[in-house]
């Protein structure tokens, strides 16, 4: 094992998913966005997710599920007021492969006037994800 701790730069999304799903999750992530797996931590009781980095596009995202003995027994409230952006480089191919796997529309892929190919999706769990990319002629 390095004495070097892990480091993760920047700003690094990490979701709660509800109703012990967040395996669900990965497997979502992993068809519709392409994810990879870095690592997934189990919980004492051996069911429920505390902890899973995956790697999408070159960034971190990680995730784990709910605990509502961690969050004064409440149960979780819907994700709102975030999104998650994907900037790629063939947003048409994303798209299709996120909507494929079961992502919903929310704003439709399109050329955006302020000069790029973007679009908003909602996937199972209620997070927002955003697709963006050069404009498509």
């Amino acid at each position: 094992m390095s004495d070097t701790p892990f480091v993760m730069p920047g700003v690094t999304p990490h979701l709660t998913i509800a109703d012990g799903r967040a395996g669900e999750a990965i497997a979502f992530y992993a068809k519709a966005f392409g994810a990879t797996e870095q690592s997934r931590h189990l919980a004492d009781d051996g069911q429920r997710l505390m902890h899973a980095h995956l790697s999408i596009n070159d960034g971190a995202l990680m995730l784990n599920d709910h605990f509502h003995e961690m969050a004064n027994g409440e149960p979780m409230p819907p994700p709102a007021a975030v999104t998650l952006h994907l900037e790629v480089d063939d947003a048409d191919l994303w798209w299709r492969r996120a909507v494929n796997a079961g992502a919903s529309i929310r704003f439709p892929l399109d050329n955006q006037y302020w000069g790029a190919r973007y679009g908003q999706l909602v996937d199972p769990f209620g997070h927002i994800w955003s697709i963006g990319g050069p404009v498509k002629d």
